[in-house]
C-alpha cells in the first residue's frame, strides 16, 4: 500500500510573463494554482481506476488533484471511496458540497448527485427529476474547462455511451489536455472511442501509463516551459515562422495573420505534450514528424460549437431577422445563407431548422440554400454525415429532436432528417483566400473572427458587405463587431450582434476580388491582351451648365451627413467653418471638424434634427475663423434618399448641413486694437451685445445640458431594460441548468440499470440457449411431428419430423398454415379444425393417413403460456400405422372367430379340402355324419370317402370350380368310417386368394331326408 503522501511541496507556479488572455477565454486567473484532473468512467471503470493510480511513480508526488466522476446508481450506497483507498497512497474523500480541492488528493462523486467545479471548489447539485438523460462527465468537464482553462486535464476511461465527448471539446477549446483509454484495453469502449473519434485526444494509453504521462506533461507545461513572450526574440520569431511555413506547406493554410496569443498557446500545449522545451526543438520535431503537423492543425481548428448556441440570439434571429427576410421573398424564390467556419455543422443545421419552422408558419414555399464552409476537411465530413451524439439533447428541445432527428440502429447516434440535410451544401473553403459566395440574404459568422488579427478582420467585413444583398443580415458572435465599418452595417440588435447591410453614399468598401480569382495566364502564353476602351468625354447639357454656374455664385457652403455626423459629401467652400482633425485620417465627422463656436450648436441641432426629423435652424453663431469671429447662420434639413418611398430607410437617415454667412455684424477682431484699454472705456451698446451673446451661450448650454439629461435618462431606461432581460436570461439559464441536472441524473441511473440488466440478460440468454437446445433435442428425439401456429394460424416453429407430413421448409416460418401443401389423404379440414380449437379451446383429435400409407393421430390443442394465455395452437402427428394394422388383424381375427363359431355350431357337415383332395377342415357335424374324428379326418384324402365309380365325376366338379363356373347343389354319395354309403346333398364353394386364384374347396354336406326317413343309421363318430 505505501504511506500516504502529504502536499508539503509548493505546486508549480505559472510563468510570470504570460501573455494576455484571448477573447474567448475568461479574463480572471483560476483560483486553483495546480492542475485538476477530471476522470470520467462508467460501467467497468473500477479496474481502470485501480490501474491508473497504481501507475503513479513512487519517488514523486503528482502535485495535482484528481476528481472521479462515475455513473453510479442513485439509490444505492457507493463503495467506490473504500475501494479506491485500497490501491493508492493519496488521500481519498467522498465529495461534500463546497469542498476546496487540494493537491495530491482524490475526490469521488457521491451517488445521486451532479458535480461542478467553480472558483477552486467542488459543488454538488441535486437533480431536478429522478429520470431522464444525464451526462455527469460532460457537465463536470465543461465546468472544469471554464474555471481552470489550460490547467484542466480530462481523462476518459472505460464506459458505455458517449458521455464525456462534449466535455472533451470544452477542455480542448480552453487549452487543456485530454487523455483517453486505449479501446483494446477497456471492458466497455463506448466512451473512449467516442472521445477519440473527435480527433481532439492528445494521448491514447492504457490506464497504467496515464499518470506518468500526465505528470511529465504538467512538469513541462507549468514548470520548465517558458511562455512565448511578446515581442519575440529574433530566434524565436524565426522558429515560429518555420512553424507557419510547415503548416502552410502541408495543409495549404496560412496562420501567420491569426492572433499571436491563439497560436502561441496552442503551440505551447503541443510542446508540453511531447516534452519539448524550446520552440526551435518543436519546429525541428514538426519537420521530422508530419503527423504532428496534422495534430497541431487540429488543435488550431478546435470548433467550439453546438446546436442553437446562445439561444437568446437565435430566438432574435428567428423572430426579427428570418421573419422579415422571408416575408420579403416571393413565393418560390431563393433564400441563400452562408455559414463560414461552420465546424461540424451544428450552427448551419440550427439555422436550417429555424428557416424550415418559419416557412411552415408562414405557409410559404422557398428554395433554401445554406452554404456551410470550413477549412477543416474532417469537420466538413462530419457535417455532411449529419450524425451527432445523443448529448445534443441538452441543446435541442425534445420536440425538435423527435421531428428533425432520427435515432440510428443500435441506439447510438442521431441523424439529421433529410428535409433539413437537403438545404445544406458543405464545402471545404478558406474564407481568407477562396472566392466568396454572392447574392446572400444572411451570413452567420460567429466566433471566427475572434481568432484573427485586425488585418484579417478588416478584410472580412468588406467581403461580407460585398456578398450580401441590399438589406441582407450579418450574424456575428457575442465577442465580435463590424469594427470601423459602421457606415456599411446598421445594428439590428447590439447584444445579439445582428447587423443589416446598408449602402454607403460614399461608395461600398473596396473589395479586391482579384485576390479570390485565379490568375489568367493566357496572356503569358502568348494570348492577346484585352483591349481597354478609352472613355469618351460626354458634354453636359446647357441646363446643367447653367445650374452649376449659378450654384457656384449663390449657394451657401454645405455638407451631407448621416445621423452620426459622418460627412458623406461636401459642397462649396467650407474651410471657414470646418477644419481637419489632427491624428490618423479616418472617416471625417462634421462634429469633430467644426471650428470653435460652431461645434456645440451643431451637435445640439443635429441631435434635434435626428430626433424630430424636422428642419432645425440656429442663427447668429459666432465662429472663430483665422483670428476673427464670423457670424454664421446654421440650418439642418433631413434629406429623403428615395422620394418615391419616403418611409424607405434602407440606406440610413441623411441630413444636409447648410452654413450661411450672417449679415447682422461685420467680422469682429478676436483681440481689441489696444490691449491696454480699460473696461470702462467700452461703449455701453457693445456691453449689451456681449451680455446678449453670453445669455444666448448660457441658453445654448442649458439646452445642451437638457439634451444630455434626456440622453442619460434614455440610457438609464435601456440599461434598466437590459438588466431585466439579463435577469430573465439568468432565470432561463437556471431552468436549463436544472433540466441538464435532471437529464444527467436520469442517464446515470439508466446506465447503471442497463449494466445490471445487461448482466442479467446475459445469464438469461445463456439459460435460454441451454433450454432451447434441450427443447430442440427433445422434440427431435421424440420423433413426433409437431407444428406450432399463432392466433392467425401462421407457422411459428415445427419439428424435423413434420417435414414428411406437411412438406415444410425453414423459410416457411411465418406463412399461414393453409398455404402449406400436406401429404394427407382425404383430409382438408386442418385450417377449419385449428380455428375451431382456438375459438372453443376444445382439443380435437383425428386419425389421418399419408400418401405413403402411414397412419397418424392428429391432435390439435391450444398453445398456453406460463401465464395461461392462449397464443396459438399446437398440432401433433403421432404415427399409429402398427396400431391400425393390429386393429385390422384383430378385426379379421374376430371375423374368423365368428365364422368358426358358425362352422362349429352348424348342423351340416362342413369340410374344406385343397385342390389335391386333402382334407383341411372338419367340423363336429361331419364327425357325427361320417364317423371319423377331426384328427382322423385331417389325415384322409377326400377320394377315400368317394365310391370308386363316382371319383371321376367328383374331379370334374373340382375343375368346374377352378374355372369359376357356378355349381348348383348336387347329390353325391360318401363312404362312412364303418364302410356304409350314405346319400348326401352337397354344395361346393371355391376358396380364392387376393389374386383370384382358387386354393381350396369348401363343401357343405347334408344327409338326404329320404334316407333318414327310412331309418338310416347315423353313426356317432366314435367307431
Amino acid at each position: 500500500m505505501g504511506t500516504k503522501h502529504r502536499d508539503n511541496s509548493k505546486p508549480p507556479e505559472p510563468p510570470s510573463e504570460a501573455e494576455p488572455v484571448e477573447v474567448e477565454e475568461i479574463a480572471r486567473e483560476p483560483v486553483a494554482k495546480f492542475p485538476i484532473v477530471g476522470i470520467g468512467a462508467s460501467a467497468g471503470g473500477l479496474g481502470a481506476f485501480e490501474a491508473f493510480f497504481r501507475g503513479m511513480p513512487t519517488d514523486a508526488s503528482p502535485g495535482m488533484a484528481f476528481v472521479l466522476v462515475q455513473h453510479l446508481a442513485p439509490n444505492h450506497k457507493s463503495l467506490l471511496t473504500e475501494l479506491v483507498r485500497r490501491f493508492t497512497g493519496l488521500e481519498v474523500f467522498e465529495i461534500v458540497d463546497g469542498v476546496a480541492v487540494r493537491p495530491n488528493c482524490i475526490y469521488i462523486i457521491p451517488p445521486g448527485r451532479d458535480l461542478a467545479f467553480m472558483n477552486g471548489k467542488l459543488h454538488l447539485l441535486d437533480p431536478g427529476a429522478a429520470h431522464g438523460l444525464r451526462l455527469p462527465v460532460n457537465f463536470f468537464f465543461q465546468s472544469l474547462a471554464e474555471d481552470q482553462r489550460e490547467r484542466a486535464i480530462a481523462v476518459v476511461l472505460s464506459g458505455t455511451g458517449s458521455d464525456g465527448t462534449l466535455g472533451v471539446r470544452a477542455i480542448k477549446s480552453h487549452g487543456g489536455m485530454v487523455v483517453a483509454q486505449r479501446p483494446d484495453t477497456t471492458g466497455y469502449d463506448g466512451m473512449p472511442s467516442s472521445a477519440i473519434a473527435t480527433g481532439l485526444v492528445d494521448l491514447q494509453l492504457p490506464p497504467g501509463e496515464m499518470l506518468a504521462a500526465i505528470m511529465a506533461y504538467v512538469s513541462h507545461a507549468f514548470g520548465k516551459l517558458k511562455h512565448l513572450a511578446l515581442p519575440m526574440e529574433p530566434r524565436v520569431e524565426n522558429a515560429m515562422q518555420r512553424v507557419f511555413i510547415l503548416l502552410r506547406s502541408r495543409t495549404g493554410h496560412d496562420f501567420s495573420d491569426y492572433k499571436p496569443n491563439t497560436i502561441q498557446r496552442r503551440v505551447e500545449r503541443r510542446m508540453a505534450v511531447h516534452q519539448l522545451d524550446t520552440l526551435e526543438e518543436y519546429s525541428q520535431f514538426l519537420q521530422n514528424t508530419p503527423t504532428e503537423i496534422d495534430a497541431l492543425f487540429r488543435d488550431l481548428l478546435i470548433g467550439v460549437t453546438s446546436f442553437f448556441r446562445d439561444p437568446a440570439a437565435f430566438q432574435l434571429l428567428e423572430q426579427d431577422v428570418l421573419s422579415k427576410l422571408l416575408c420579403d421573398k416571393p413565393d418560390g424564390g431563393a433564400f441563400r445563407v452562408w455559414v463560414p467556419g461552420c465546424s461540424t455543422g451544428e450552427e448551419a443545421y440550427s439555422i436550417g431548422i429555424l428557416i424550415h419552422e418559419r416557412l411552415e408558419r408562414m405557409k410559404q414555399s422557398c428554395a433554401v440554400q445554406i452554404f456551410a464552409t470550413d477549412i477543416d476537411n474532417q469537420a466538413i465530413a462530419a457535417g455532411r454525415a449529419g450524425l451527432y451524439e445523443p448529448g445534443i439533447a441538452t441543446h435541442v428541445s425534445a420536440e425538435r429532436l423527435a421531428r428533425f432527428f432520427t435515432k440510428e440502429a443500435g441506439g447510438g447516434a442521431l441523424r439529421i432528417n433529410k428535409v433539413i440535410r437537403d438545404m445544406l451544401i458543405f464545402s471545404e473553403q478558406n474564407v481568407i483566400k477562396d472566392p466568396p459566395f454572392s447574392r446572400l440574404d444572411l451570413i452567420s459568422c460567429r466566433n471566427l473572427m475572434i481568432y484573427m488579427g485586425s488585418g484579417l478582420q478588416k478584410k472580412l467585413i468588406p467581403l461580407f458587405h460585398h456578398s450580401l444583398n441590399p438589406g441582407g443580415m450579418l450574424f456575428l458572435g457575442t465577442s465580435e463587431t463590424v469594427g470601423d465599418f459602421t457606415q456599411n452595417f446598421a445594428p439590428v440588435d447590439r447584444m445579439a450582434k445582428i447587423y443589416r447591410r446598408i449602402e454607403d453614399p460614399l461608395g461600398p468598401p473596396r473589395v479586391n476580388l482579384e485576390e479570390f480569382t485565379p490568375p489568367n495566364t493566357s496572356s503569358d502564353a502568348g494570348g492577346l491582351k484585352p483591349v481597354q476602351r478609352r472613355a469618351e468625354p460626354v458634354k453636359p447639357p446647357l441646363r446643367e451648365l447653367t445650374e452649376q454656374a449659378l450654384l457656384m455664385q449663390v449657394a451657401p457652403a454645405g455638407a451631407l451627413v448621416n445621423a452620426r455626423g459622418d460627412i458623406l459629401y461636401l459642397y462649396g467652400r467650407t474651410g471657414m467653418y470646418l477644419e481637419p482633425v489632427p491624428g490618423e485620417a479616418s472617416v471625417n465627422n462634421i462634429l469633430k471638424m467644426a471650428r470653435p463656436g460652431l461645434q456645440r450648436e451643431l451637435a445640439i441641432a443635429l441631435h434635434k434634427a435626428v430626433g424630430t426629423k424636422d428642419v432645425v435652424r440656429s442663427k447668429g453663431l459666432r465662429v472663430q475663423t483665422n483670428g476673427h469671429f464670423t457670424t454664421v447662420d446654421l440650418t439642418i434639413r433631413p434629406v429623403i434618399a428615395n422620394p418615391a418611398n419616403p418611409a424607405d430607410t434602407t440606406e440610413g437617415a441623411m441630413f444636409i448641413v447648410i452654413l450661411e454667412e450672417g449679415t447682422s455684424d461685420p467680422p469682429t477682431p478676436l483681440w481689441p486694437a489696444s490691449k491696454s484699454a480699460e473696461a470702462g472705456d467700452v461703449p455701453l451698446p457693445e456691453v449689451d451685445v456681449r451680455i446678449e451673446a453670453l445669455n444666448r451661450e448660457l441658453q445654448a448650454k442649458e439646452e445642451f445640458l437638457q439634451t444630455t439629461r434626456e440622453q442619460l435618462g434614455t440610457s438609464n431606461e435601456e440599461l434598466r431594460s437590459s438588466n431585466e432581460e439579463m435577469q430573465s436570461v439568468n432565470e432561463e439559464m437556471q431552468s436549463a441548468n436544472e433540466e441538464l441536472e435532471t437529464s444527467k441524473e436520469e442517464l446515470q441511473s439508466v446506465n447503471e440499470e442497463l449494466a445490471t440488466v445487461n448482466a442479467e440478460l446475459q445469464t438469461k440468454v445463456s439459460g435460454l440457449s441451454v433450454a432451447s437446445n434441450d427443447m430442440n433435442n427433445l422434440l427431435a428425439g421424440t420423433g413426433i411431428a409437431t407444428l406450432f401456429v399463432d392466433l392467425q394460424l401462421r407457422i411459428m416453429r415445427f419439428t424435423p419430423a413434420a417435414n414428411a407430413i406437411t412438406n415444410l421448409l425453414p423459410s416457411d416460418v411465418g406463412r399461414p398454415v393453409g398455404h402449406i401443401v400436406s401429404n394427407l389423404v382425404g383430409y382438408d379440414r386442418l385450417v377449419v379444425d385449428a380455428q375451431a380449437v382456438l375459438d372453443t379451446l376444445i382439443p380435437r383429435q383425428v386419425d389421418v393417413q399419408a400418401h405413403e400409407g402411414k397412419w397418424y393421430t392428429m391432435r390439435i390443442q391450444p398453445y398456453r403460456t406460463l401465464d395461461n394465455v392462449i397464443e396459438g395452437a399446437v398440432i401433433t402427428f403421432v404415427e399409429i400405422t402398427e396400431v391400425v394394422r393390429a386393429r385390422e388383424e384383430l378385426r379379421k381375427g374376430s371375423d374368423l372367430l365368428r365364422l368358426s363359431v358358425v362352422v362349429r355350431d352348424a348342423s351340416d357337415a362342413i369340410i374344406m379340402q385343397d385342390l389335391e383332395g386333402r382334407i383341411l377342415a372338419w367340423n363336429p357335424s361331419a364327425v357325427r355324419m361320417f364317423g371319423w374324428s377331426e384328427d382322423e379326418a385331417l389325415s384322409l384324402n377326400i377320394r377315400e370317402m368317394i365310391p370308386k365309380g363316382q371319383r371321376e365325376d367328383a374331379l370334374s366338379k373340382i375343375h368346374q370350380l377352378s374355372r369359376s363356373e357356378v355349381l348348383e347343389p348336387y347329390r353325391a354319395q360318401r363312404i362312412r368310417k364303418d364302410g356304409s354309403v350314405v346319400e348326401i346333398s352337397m354344395a361346393s364353394t371355391a376358396l380364392v386368394d387376393d389374386k383370384g386364384a382358387m386354393y381350396a374347396i369348401a363343401t357343405t354336406e347334408r344327409l338326404m331326408e329320404a334316407k333318414l326317413a327310412r331309418g338310416a343309421e347315423v353313426p356317432d363318430g366314435t367307431g
